[in-house]
Protein backbone atom coordinates (compact mmCIF):
# COMPACT_ATOMS: atom_id res chain seq x y z
CA UNK A 1 0.00 0.00 0.00
CA UNK A 2 1.35 3.45 -1.01
CA UNK A 3 0.51 6.74 0.16
CA UNK A 4 -0.88 7.34 -3.56
CA UNK A 5 -3.64 4.68 -2.63
CA UNK A 6 -4.03 5.88 0.98
CA UNK A 7 -4.87 9.77 -1.00
CA UNK A 8 -6.67 7.96 -3.98
CA UNK A 9 -9.04 6.65 -1.38
CA UNK A 10 -9.42 10.03 0.46
CA UNK A 11 -9.99 11.99 -2.78
CA UNK A 12 -12.73 9.38 -3.43
CA UNK A 13 -14.42 9.56 -0.37
CA UNK A 14 -14.39 13.43 -1.16
CA UNK A 15 -15.43 13.96 -4.24
CA UNK A 16 -18.91 11.64 -3.64
CA UNK A 17 -19.56 13.52 -0.94
CA UNK A 18 -19.16 17.11 -2.77
CA UNK A 19 -20.67 15.26 -5.58
CA UNK A 20 -24.21 14.60 -3.63
CA UNK A 21 -23.86 18.42 -2.16
CA UNK A 22 -23.78 19.03 -5.90
CA UNK A 23 -26.60 17.27 -6.54
CA UNK A 24 -29.18 19.67 -4.81
CA UNK A 25 -26.84 22.90 -5.53
CA UNK A 26 -26.57 23.24 -9.22
CA UNK A 27 -23.74 25.73 -9.39
CA UNK A 28 -21.60 22.53 -8.60
CA UNK A 29 -22.00 19.20 -10.63
CA UNK A 30 -23.00 16.66 -8.37
CA UNK A 31 -22.41 13.82 -10.82
CA UNK A 32 -19.21 14.65 -12.14
CA UNK A 33 -17.97 15.02 -9.12
CA UNK A 34 -18.93 11.82 -7.82
CA UNK A 35 -17.80 10.03 -10.70
CA UNK A 36 -14.36 11.92 -10.15
CA UNK A 37 -14.89 9.75 -6.43
CA UNK A 38 -15.39 7.13 -8.31
CA UNK A 39 -12.59 6.82 -10.77
CA UNK A 40 -9.93 7.33 -7.81
CA UNK A 41 -11.59 5.00 -5.83
CA UNK A 42 -10.49 2.88 -9.26
CA UNK A 43 -7.10 4.35 -9.28
CA UNK A 44 -6.20 3.47 -6.56
CA UNK A 45 -4.05 0.01 -6.14
CA UNK A 46 -6.68 -2.23 -3.89
CA UNK A 47 -9.52 -1.10 -5.90
CA UNK A 48 -11.21 -4.22 -6.78
CA UNK A 49 -13.84 -2.57 -9.12
CA UNK A 50 -13.61 -3.59 -12.72
CA UNK A 51 -12.89 -1.10 -15.51
CA UNK A 52 -16.28 -1.93 -16.84
CA UNK A 53 -18.11 -0.59 -13.93
CA UNK A 54 -15.94 2.92 -14.35
CA UNK A 55 -17.41 3.31 -18.10
CA UNK A 56 -20.80 2.01 -17.19
CA UNK A 57 -20.78 4.51 -14.60
CA UNK A 58 -19.52 7.18 -17.06
CA UNK A 59 -22.28 6.30 -19.26
CA UNK A 60 -25.10 6.68 -16.91
CA UNK A 61 -23.30 10.41 -15.63
CA UNK A 62 -23.26 11.83 -19.15
CA UNK A 63 -27.39 10.09 -19.03
CA UNK A 64 -28.09 12.10 -16.01
CA UNK A 65 -26.57 15.11 -16.76
CA UNK A 66 -28.12 15.49 -19.89
CA UNK A 67 -31.35 14.19 -18.88
CA UNK A 68 -31.18 16.86 -15.87
CA UNK A 69 -30.71 19.63 -18.67
CA UNK A 70 -33.31 18.94 -20.78
CA UNK A 71 -35.75 17.47 -18.33
CA UNK A 72 -37.76 20.89 -17.11
CA UNK A 73 -38.46 22.41 -21.15
CA UNK A 74 -39.22 18.80 -21.83
CA UNK A 75 -41.71 18.60 -18.86
CA UNK A 76 -43.42 22.02 -19.61
CA UNK A 77 -44.19 21.26 -23.16
CA UNK A 78 -45.87 18.18 -22.12
CA UNK A 79 -47.75 19.67 -19.62
CA UNK A 80 -49.29 21.96 -22.85
CA UNK A 81 -46.81 24.45 -22.88
CA UNK A 82 -45.39 26.23 -25.82
CA UNK A 83 -41.66 26.83 -27.51
CA UNK A 84 -41.45 30.24 -24.77
CA UNK A 85 -42.57 27.93 -21.63
CA UNK A 86 -40.02 25.38 -22.58
CA UNK A 87 -37.26 28.07 -23.41
CA UNK A 88 -38.21 30.33 -20.14
CA UNK A 89 -38.37 26.85 -17.84
CA UNK A 90 -34.23 26.15 -19.41
CA UNK A 91 -33.51 30.16 -18.37
CA UNK A 92 -35.06 29.81 -15.23
CA UNK A 93 -32.79 27.13 -14.23
CA UNK A 94 -29.52 29.19 -14.57
CA UNK A 95 -31.08 32.58 -13.80
CA UNK A 96 -32.32 30.78 -9.77
CA UNK A 97 -28.43 30.24 -9.46
CA UNK A 98 -28.48 34.29 -8.62
CA UNK A 99 -30.80 34.12 -6.16
CA UNK A 100 -29.97 31.20 -3.92
CA UNK A 101 -32.27 27.80 -2.41
CA UNK A 102 -35.59 29.15 -3.33
CA UNK A 103 -34.45 30.47 -6.56
CA UNK A 104 -32.88 27.15 -7.49
CA UNK A 105 -36.38 25.78 -6.44
CA UNK A 106 -38.60 27.89 -8.48
CA UNK A 107 -36.44 29.23 -10.81
CA UNK A 108 -37.74 26.77 -13.21
CA UNK A 109 -41.11 27.14 -12.05
CA UNK A 110 -41.00 30.96 -12.85
CA UNK A 111 -39.00 30.63 -15.99
CA UNK A 112 -41.97 28.49 -17.32
CA UNK A 113 -44.73 30.55 -16.20
CA UNK A 114 -42.97 33.67 -17.76
CA UNK A 115 -42.49 32.19 -21.09
CA UNK A 116 -46.07 30.90 -20.95
CA UNK A 117 -47.42 34.02 -20.29
CA UNK A 118 -44.92 36.24 -22.48
CA UNK A 119 -46.72 33.62 -25.37
CA UNK A 120 -50.50 34.27 -24.38
CA UNK A 121 -51.21 36.42 -21.59
CA UNK A 122 -54.88 35.09 -21.69
CA UNK A 123 -54.41 31.69 -20.47
CA UNK A 124 -52.78 32.51 -17.04
CA UNK A 125 -54.25 28.91 -15.47
CA UNK A 126 -52.42 27.03 -18.96
CA UNK A 127 -49.16 28.82 -17.85
CA UNK A 128 -49.51 27.52 -13.61
CA UNK A 129 -49.66 24.43 -15.17
CA UNK A 130 -46.84 24.23 -17.47
CA UNK A 131 -44.85 25.93 -14.64
CA UNK A 132 -45.75 23.14 -12.34
CA UNK A 133 -44.57 20.40 -15.12
CA UNK A 134 -40.97 22.41 -15.35
CA UNK A 135 -40.73 22.49 -11.03
CA UNK A 136 -42.22 18.48 -11.03
CA UNK A 137 -39.11 17.74 -13.75
CA UNK A 138 -36.49 19.79 -11.40
CA UNK A 139 -38.04 17.30 -8.65
CA UNK A 140 -37.31 14.33 -11.14
CA UNK A 141 -33.92 15.54 -11.83
CA UNK A 142 -32.80 16.37 -8.52
CA UNK A 143 -33.97 12.56 -7.08
CA UNK A 144 -32.60 11.32 -10.31
CA UNK A 145 -28.95 12.81 -9.99
CA UNK A 146 -29.16 12.20 -6.29
CA UNK A 147 -29.89 8.64 -6.73
CA UNK A 148 -26.54 8.19 -8.86
CA UNK A 149 -24.81 10.38 -6.59
CA UNK A 150 -25.18 7.84 -3.66
CA UNK A 151 -25.11 4.90 -5.75
CA UNK A 152 -21.68 5.79 -6.30
CA UNK A 153 -20.48 6.94 -2.97
CA UNK A 154 -22.18 3.39 -2.07
CA UNK A 155 -19.88 1.30 -4.34
CA UNK A 156 -16.71 3.76 -3.51
CA UNK A 157 -17.26 3.00 0.44
CA UNK A 158 -17.91 -0.55 -0.70
CA UNK A 159 -14.23 -0.40 -2.42
CA UNK A 160 -12.10 1.94 -0.27
CA UNK A 161 -13.75 1.38 3.30
CA UNK A 162 -11.62 -2.01 4.59
CA UNK A 163 -7.88 -0.29 3.07
CA UNK A 164 -8.68 2.83 4.85
CA UNK A 165 -9.74 1.31 7.94
CA UNK A 166 -6.47 -1.05 8.22
CA UNK A 167 -4.16 2.10 7.48
CA UNK A 168 -6.30 4.20 10.17
CA UNK A 169 -5.93 0.92 12.88
CA UNK A 170 -2.24 0.52 11.96
CA UNK A 171 -1.31 3.79 12.19
CA UNK A 172 -3.26 4.55 15.80
CA UNK A 173 -2.03 1.09 16.70
CA UNK A 174 -5.93 -0.33 17.19
CA UNK A 175 -6.48 -4.13 17.10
Amino acid sequence: MTDMDLLLSLLAIGFSLLGIVGCILPALPGVFFSYAGLLCAWCAGWSQMPADAAWIWLAVTIAVSVADYYLPGWMARRFGGSRAGSIGATVGIFAGLFFGPLGIILGPFVGAVAGELLHDRSDSAKAFRVGLGSFLAFIVGTGLKLGVAIAMFVLVLADTWYPIKSVFMEAFGWE
